[in-house]
């Protein structure tokens, strides 16, 4: 193979991963950051960091890349999604699974010198990571399945912390569902009418005309759960501040998304990085502050 075509090959990879659209490995990032700042204290040591962080990137490859070799037959008859390499048949189904099972190998072997516990975990999530993508032939919120497998770093970042997965990591893992649902919804709205003519399940399809006010019941109970969450652990007001400016942003999205066209909806979903980033980043400035009291 010669240069311009291993460059083209690994272009179609790329593709492949989504690494040319990260939003989805910020939405994963997230909850993780924030399960492994409140398990750490706020002083995560830097080498379990790193490993969350490309663990993140490996794991969230990998599930593109099932996720369109499960739907290779469908996405070609989605507007979004039709020039897909998988869809647009330019990569084949085996260059798929060999490359899934590649980033997922090496997904484990980062997280080996992580605790026993750590390495137990990781086999659920690799299967709520590989399995999500075919809930939507069946689950009517495949969204809430979805917010799971999103959430999964969470256990995992306890564990490896503090080397137990205690009642607070499964409180916030049901915070990230419901926030997942509500931007994965506002992400549903934009294949809503494709989704319908080939037959596959979204909680946008299932909401149906109380699509936006299911959105916005999710995100009042994402900010309830944080907010319980925070009265628990004893946060001081930085936790608060950032639940406060993540919150004002939902305002907006609401704007956005109450018309139901597809590019404002879409817009609306990837603000969601921002909400993301809003609590991630009052956990840091509050738990920096306790440091100096």
């Amino acid at each position: 193979m010669n240069r311009s075509a291993l460059l083209e090959r690994l272009s179609l990879y790329e593709k492949l991963m989504r690494l040319d659209r990260p939003i989805g490995i910020l939405l994963l990032l997230w909850p993780t950051l924030w399960g492994l700042w409140i398990a750490a204290a706020g002083v995560p040591a830097w080498l379990t960091l790193w490993i969350f962080i490309m663990g993140t990137v490996l794991m969230r490859s990998a599930g593109c890349v099932i996720n369109d070799y499960a739907d290779r037959d469908f996405d070609p008859h989605v507007e979004r999604t039709k020039d897909r390499p998988l869809a647009a048949r330019r990569v084949s189904t085996k260059e798929a699974l060999l490359l899934a099972a590649g980033l997922t190998l090496c997904a484990f072997l980062l997280i080996l010198p992580l605790p026993r516990l750590v390495i137990w975990l990781s086999i659920p999530a690799a299967v709520l990571a590989a399995s999500y993508p075919f809930t939507k032939r069946f689950l009517a919120i495949p969204q809430a399945y979805l917010g799971i497998a999103f959430g999964f770093g969470i256990p995992m970042a306890f564990a490896a912390i503090q080397y137990q997965v205690p009642l607070i990591a499964w409180w916030l893992l049901l915070a990230n569902v419901f926030w997942t649902v509500a931007y994965d919804t506002e992400y549903a709205m934009v294949d809503r009418d494709d989704d319908l003519k080939i037959g596959i399940k979204t909680s946008a399809i299932t909401f149906g005309r109380f699509d936006v006010a299911a959105v916005m019941l999710c995100f009042v109970l994402f900010f309830a759960n944080l907010l319980a969450i925070g009265i628990y652990l004893h946060r001081g007001w930085f936790y608060y501040a950032g639940l406060a400016i993540a919150a004002t942003q939902v305002v907006w999205q609401y704007r956005l998304i109450r018309g139901r066209q597809r590019q404002a909806c879409f817009k609306a979903f990837l603000a969601n990085n921002w909400i993301g980033a809003s609590v991630f980043a009052g956990l840091v400035c509050d738990y920096g502050l306790m440091r100096f009291y």
